[in-house]
């Protein structure tokens, strides 16, 4: 049997570990501080010193975290690389509480572009952020809790065959009335009342969750794994998730199998990469530039949000840390951007061996789903993406630096661009080029089943990610000094 990578281990420890894109933050905060970098506050003033390591947060679902040369200088670059930290799925809404033939159910919102039918059978839970109230010696504080639930409490049942026979031709649901995951039966959240196990009590203070928008069973459930009483729960951000954990699979061990590969998989490689390209005692000796990860939310829904990439977030690091150098004059800012490069990483979208150009029964079925020469396979490497309509932000020049750097450590590496007949997606590629001004190049590594509660990549993908994410840290500033363009 194949032995796994210590990096593709690491990976599924950081997906167990990372349910929702909260706890994908904490999680990165956690490798941050235990690697040494220092956490900075938006709300104060920053002091950097060169060789120095620090990261911030932005609502506790965007971070961006860098390394400043030993030998930076104001106006000097920023070597980046932009992932996300959210994926589709379903979030409770501000009133969950639905009950119907008998049964207590949990109202959600479909979140981003998901193939919702994937999350019908699945065992479900919870999990999220919450707000609580602090009461001590008679001061009132609130505070955020992450929650997580880890037994599956929630499910939505799909409908027998007898009761649809046609379903097998096309299985078609209407998500606001049938994508309700069930909880429990009236009978036993009444006996539960009964038990005196409800939620809020009727004499709680508005502050507190009102219990007529959300079921007292599912306020106790989280209040327990909170560490306090229901009475306690301000308000929440909180989203199902399947309790089933991500793996390494396949009959050679070659896959991971995991939900939120897009993008947590883009996202610890970059975070992985920053942290041990900046480990070893005069790892930033001789870089002269900045050495940054930005992990944005909101991407699936594109990205206009006071954390997202659309938002003011990336630039207001990279002026704040020119700044903090040389405060003198304004146009460092402008020339450390034209010396800058950005790495936009999402994942791809790999080979289907179900759809391509086949032959069956003497018949040419065409289902061909990619262009006939960019076909990005598993195992392949990482993956430029290109768009002549801008919808990734590549182009000649920043794809050449990509692929030298794959040349130079005998990485393998792939191009991909969508037919001319399909829609194309996007990245935050374009939204930060256009927004900062950056050179940009837009990579992921390939997967399958993107968008479904239950995704797969390779594991040499994410090992080759990894390692190209590295030498891009390491290797750019070198690599930039000899690149002549615009002059």
């Amino acid at each position: 049997m194949a032995t796994v990578d210590s990096i593709v281990l690491d990976l599924v420890d950081f997906l167990n570990a990372s349910p929702t894109n909260f706890h994908a933050v904490d999680e990165a905060k956690r490798r941050l501080k235990q690697a040494g970098y220092v956490q900075l506050s938006e709300r104060e003033d920053w002091v950097l010193e060169s060789g120095k390591k620090y990261f911030f947060t932005r609502n506790q679902s965007t971070i961006i975290a860098f390394a400043i040369g030993k030998k930076y200088v104001a106006g000097n670059g920023f070597h980046i690389i932009g992932a996300h930290t959210d994926s589709p799925c379903l979030k409770l809404k501000p009133v969950s509480k639905v009950s119907k033939g008998g049964y207590l159910e949990v109202g959600v919102q479909t979140y981003g572009g998901g193939l919702w039918h994937t999350w019908f059978d699945r065992d479900l839970t919870i999990a999220g952020r919450l707000l609580k109230k602090e009461v001590k010696d008679g001061t009132t504080s609130y505070s955020q809790s992450l929650v997580r639930i880890e037994e599956p409490i929630l499910r939505i049942p799909t409908l027998a065959i007898h009761l649809d026979r046609n379903v097998n031709e096309g299985f078609k649901f209407n998500t606001q009335s049938q994508l309700v995951p069930v909880l429990a039966t009236s009978v036993k959240g009444e006996l539960q009342k009964l038990l005196g196990q409800n939620g809020p009590s009727e004499s709680s203070e508005k502050t507190s969750v009102d219990c007529k928008s959300h079921h007292p069973i599912l306020l106790k459930l989280i209040a327990d794994q909170a560490h306090c009483s229901p009475d306690e729960i301000c308000d929440f951000e909180l989203q199902l998730c399947d309790t089933q954990p991500s793996i390494i699979a396949g009959a050679m061990k070659e896959f991971i199998f995991s939900g939120r590969l897009d993008n947590l998989c883009m996202s610890f490689c970059a975070l992985r990469a920053l942290i041990d390209s900046t480990n070893a005692d005069g790892s930033l000796g001789e870089e002269s530039g900045v050495r940054m990860v930005a992990l944005f939310d909101h991407e699936e829904v594109g990205s206009n949000s006071a954390q997202g990439a659309g938002s003011p977030a990336m630039f207001d690091a990279l002026s704040r840390i020119t700044k903090s150098f040389d405060s003198s004059d304004h146009r460092l800012l402008e020339k450390a951007i034209q010396r800058s490069f950005l790495v936009s990483a999402d994942m791809a979208h790999g080979l289907h061996p179900n759809y391509i150009v086949c032959f069956f029964s003497f018949e040419l079925y065409d289902l061909d789903k990619h262009e006939d020469n960019h076909q990005p396979k598993l195992h392949g490497g990482l993956v430029i993406k290109h768009n002549a309509n801008q919808r990734y932000a590549t182009n000649a020049v920043t794809a050449f630096i990509f692929r030298e750097l794959a040349q130079r450590h005998n990485l393998p590496i792939q191009d991909f661009v969508v037919r001319n007949d399909t829609p194309c997606g996007s990245t935050i590629g374009p939204i930060l080029a256009s927004g900062v001004g950056i050179r940009t190049v837009d990579v992921g590594a390939p997967q399958l089943s993107m968008h479904s509660i239950r995704e797969m990549c390779g594991v040499d993908d994410a090992k080759h990610s990894y390692e190209h994410f590295k030498a891009y840290f390491k290797e750019f500033t070198e690599l930039d000094e000899k690149l002549v363009i615009d002059i």
